[in-house]
């Protein structure tokens, strides 16, 4: 007997009842009853395991996450159904445990399955909600506002609609907010700082008629606006500036997307051609916008097992979190659920998540040169500063002993090594690697200096190069790079020899040369691959080599010794001991002028090359990849589908393009909720980065459409959506509560009032420095230190006290990926690991110890004490009213005085300011 025939004989022993019998199975009155006792309890209307269930025909049949399909007609030996009922894989029984089936049970579904698993249309228990009909995937639908009797709310369309409904609960609107609370109210808002005592002054003065308007476009115009109103949208795409992960280094060059992002609310950028920036900014001349689409957490190459396993995981992360970031910010919705399988709520399925992960498959997260004005001239300037480096490396040189002069010259430093020779001439120089420290050597820049100091190995200075082979890949460790003038590992040449190789090269004419300069990586990442042993060779007709230095005169490298001098003093006399130190001290100051100059020329805002070919993964797993796709939009937002030959450019802009296209059903309707949510603490959609089937209905769904069609009627103004909002009578209400109105809507959803809410603690810290006096109001740049390190493993310590620089606003701050701030982090203030759509409110006792007692409060007290009496010496009555003018825009009370008075008397003014910043009145919008 064959080994077919075995198996054939054998399959049928096991499935012998299945497959014997030969008669009809009726589904209704033998089937279900089957699945009703055993199978809905785990797989039916209330609970579906694994995203299965047997109550609905059409999902039965096709299967659920992990089995697809799962029933196969005529087919028992391959249906998963019949081979977990059977038991045939233990780890799969089905049902893992209780009641489970008898033979004679087993025996009838087989027969169901082998007959054509026959299952009558339209007697389903259940009925499957089609989750395309969704309100959030219809297309966005005209509305007129609806006419109401108030004059007052018969002018903005957003009170027509809100007072409409009003009516409709029988509830009446509260009385208008006096002019005080609504200044307050708007400048919070809008900026995130209190009016001045000058501004309450002007306003409360101006009795005309578009007092609020003149005010608001005051607000609007102002660059605080921009910092304000760029914190909720660095929520959402959790910006940070650290990598995050275990090892959560630095990412030095993310504030160019910040900062990208300030200057694009304060200039209006219109909403669609902010979407398109940041998806393709490369191609609009806003290089630092793209910072978007890698603003989450990466592991860095060295993070990442070496096995190709573990990098393809790390990749498919990589990508996930940019189609998740696309999904949630500009669309409302969790794509990311269909990593693994199809998304259980909305119409998404896992094929078209791979699809958009096609759009954005050649963006990797890294630095990239960024082309504006500004980074511009920074690199100039970074050109003539390493020209003074060079100059000072000439000098010092030149105060170091020659190769073989008997000295021991400094050990072998993988970030720079100077070799010093006698004057020779020569048309090549030949540096050749005899041993390293492990692996194949690595080299990222060789230079080679005249006796005039000139670098005579740059490309541009035509010097010509070819070695004994490279290890390359795609923009990293390229030939090319040996001689470009650009250090750091990701500017470097790799041997494809274990240990060794060599390096030829040609000048363009003949010279006289006395250095090499050459360093493993001078931005002192890496040490691994070091040269430890080295000769270098030049020649005048590329046939005869003469020996100009090697390693033998070296001291020994030692990897325990963490800074290794570039400069020995050994031998030098007193003079030249002193100039040697004088020029190893503006050494430093230069690098460290170098260093940020070429940073200021960077930004981390993705690199981009040829697009990875993207496959849908079973159940997400990059080992089991099964068809190609190409990049397509999920079909339930429209028909849009790209050719797989498509340059990755090409992709992100049609894809940029189709997401900001105003026929998009949810692009407007999420934006204009997000700006409704900034201004009310709670968007009409309360899930604002949720718009599918699983998040909530919209409070007011006619207005939130006519919004989502005024903000594209608008030109996507997102300031014209602000001055709807903040003029409105609806936004200028009292937050006065009433009982009846309160009784029949306790979370204010209808807007009966306006609903109150605690600052956040980026506005809470701002507010304290400016009603001080000593808030920074400089903009832009690297961000200042919250903590006592800028990345790590662990072991942040916050800072306690502020100099200047760190007296910028908070959305400046250096923002450290999972740590809070140490004061105002209690107050709800996100760790950046995940976005954050809506910022929840809580109450705990860390929050009024850390205000009432940190140094900061206390500083900040004691500033805005001497503020006061500076201006007011000796009357402690005066003092008093001041700061309530100055802390809450508004005169103190004649009890308010009495109360305070004493306590001013006895401890002091700054024990008042200390209070009044810990104020409801302070901390709250009123």
């Amino acid at each position: 007997m064959n080994s077919r025939l075995c198996i054939t004989v054998l399959l049928a022993s096991i499935y012998s009842p299945a497959i014997t019998v030969a008669q009809g199975v009726d589904f209704v009155r033998e089937v279900r009853p089957i699945f009703q006792k055993h199978c809905y309890s785990c797989h039916g209307p209330e609970k579906q395991k694994s995203g299965y269930r047997l109550d609905i025909k059409s999902i039965a049949i096709k299967g659920g996450d992990n089995h697809s399909p799962v029933i196969v007609p005529g087919k028992p030996l391959e249906s998963p159904l019949i081979r977990m009922v059977k038991g045939v894989e233990k780890e799969l029984t089905m049902p893992p445990k209780g009641n489970r089936l008898t033979e004679n049970e087993i025996t009838t579904l087989s027969k169901w399955v082998q007959n054509g698993a026959i299952w009558p249309e339209g007697i389903d228990l259940a009925r499957l909600k089609d989750s395309k009909s969704h309100w959030a995937f219809q297309p966005v639908q005209k509305q007129a506002p609806p006419k109401v009797s108030d004059p007052k709310w018969n002018k903005n369309p957003i009170d027509k609609f809100i007072l409409d409904r009003l009516e409709k609960e029988n509830i009446k609107p509260s009385h208008s907010a006096d002019k005080t609370s609504w200044l307050r109210r708007v400048c919070l808002d809008l900026t995130g700082l209190p009016p001045s005592p000058e501004q309450v002054a002007i306003f409360n003065k101006d009795t005309s008629s578009n007092a609020r308007q003149r005010m608001v476009e005051s607000l609007l115009g102002s660059p605080r606006y921009g910092e304000r109103w760029a914190q909720h949208w660095l929520d959402v795409v959790r910006y940070a500036d650290t990598h995050g992960f275990e090892v959560n280094t630095e990412r030095p060059n993310a504030w160019p997307y910040r900062d990208y992002v300030i200057d694009a609310f304060n200039k209006d950028t219109p909403y669609n051609r902010f979407i398109q920036e940041q998806i393709a900014g490369d191609a609009f001349g806003k290089d630092a916008a793209t910072g978007f689409l890698v603003t989450s957490s990466v592991l860095l190459p060295g993070q990442i097992g070496a096995d190709e396993p573990s990098k393809r995981l790390a990749r498919q992360d990589a990508l996930d979190e940019i189609v998740i970031n696309l999904g949630q910010t500009f669309l409302g919705l969790s794509i990311g659920c269909a990593r693994c399988h199809d998304h259980k709520f909305d119409p998404i399925s896992q094929k078209e998540y791979y699809s958009m992960q096609a759009f954005v498959a050649g963006v990797e997260y890294g630095d990239r040169p960024i082309n504006t004005p500004e980074a511009l001239a920074s690199k100039k300037q970074a050109a003539i500063t390493k020209d003074k480096l060079s100059a000072i490396d000439g000098k010092l040189a030149r105060l170091t002993p020659l190769a073989y002069s008997g000295a021991k010259r400094p050990m072998i430093n993988p970030r720079q090594n100077t070799d010093r020779f006698k004057p020779t001439k020569a048309k090549q120089l030949r540096f050749t690697i005899l041993k390293t420290n492990n692996l194949e050597p690595c080299i990222d820049e060789l230079e080679v200096f005249d006796t005039n100091g000139k670098n005579v190995a740059l490309a541009a200075s035509g010097t010509k190069v070819h070695s004994s082979g490279n290890n390359t890949s795609q923009n990293r460790h390229e030939l090319r790079f040996i001689h470009d003038g650009e250090y750091g590992n990701s500017r470097s040449w790799m041997s494809n020899e274990t240990g060794k190789g060599w390096i030829v090269l040609e000048f363009p004419q003949e010279c006289v040369i006395e250095r090499v300069s050459w360093g493993r990586d001078r931005q002192g990442k890496f040490s691994d691959r070091l040269a430890l042993e080295y000769l270098i060779e030049t020649s005048v007709d590329n046939k005869a080599w003469l020996k100009a230095s090697d390693a033998s005169d070296r001291l020994p490298y030692d990897p325990k010794v963490k800074k290794i001098a570039e400069f020995s003093s050994a031998g030098l006399s007193d003079s030249e001991s002193k100039e040697a130190q004088k020029l190893l001290e503006e050494k430093k100051q230069l690098e460290s002028t170098l260093k940020d100059e070429e940073s200021s020329s960077l930004a981390f805002a993705g690199v981009f090359r040829k697009p990875d070919l993207i496959k849908l993964l079973y159940r997400g797993d990059p080992e089991q990849p099964k068809e190609e796709v190409s990049p397509t939009f999920p079909q339930v937002l429209g028909d849009f589908k790209l050719a797989l030959e498509t340059p990755e450019q090409e992709r992100r802009k049609k894809l940029a393009d189709f997401i900001a296209s105003p026929t998009n059903p949810l692009t407007a309707r999420v934006m204009v909720n997000r700006i409704w949510q900034g201004h009310f603490g709670t968007g009409l959609v309360e899930t604002s980065s949720d718009f599918g089937n699983s998040g909530t209905k919209p409070s007011h769904p006619e207005l939130l459409d006519w919004l989502a069609g005024e903000f594209v009627r608008s030109g996507w103004s997102i300031k014209h959506m602000h001055r709807l909002i903040v003029l409105s009578e609806t936004y200028g209400q009292s937050h006065e509560i009433k009982t009846e109105a309160q009784a029949k809507d306790a979370d204010t959803r209808l807007l009966w009032r306006y609903p109150s809410r605690r600052i956040e603690a980026e506005c809470a810290r701002d507010s304290m420095l400016a009603v001080s006096g000593r808030l920074n109001l400089q903009t832009g740049g690297k961000g200042f230190d919250l903590f006592d390190k800028r990345g790590g493993l662990t072991g942040f310590n916050p800072k306690e006290t502020f100099l200047e620089n760190g007296r910028r606003r908070m959305i400046y701050a250096h923002r450290v990926r999972r740590e809070r701030d140490g004061v105002f982090g209690s107050l709800d203030c996100p760790d950046n690991g995940q976005s954050t759509a809506r910022r929840r409110d809580s109450t705990t006792p860390l929050q009024a110890l850390g205000l009432l007692n940190s140094q900061f409060t206390l500083d900040e007290s004691e500033a805005f004490a001497q503020r006061i009496t500076k201006e007011i010496a000796n009357d402690a009555q005066k003092q008093i009213q001041k700061a309530f003018l100055m802390a809450l825009s508004r005169e103190a009370s004649p009890s308010e005085i009495s109360d305070c008075l004493p306590v001013v008397q006895k401890f002091g003014l700054a024990t008042l300011c200390k209070v009044l910043f810990n104020s409801n009145e302070f901390l709250f919008i009123p």
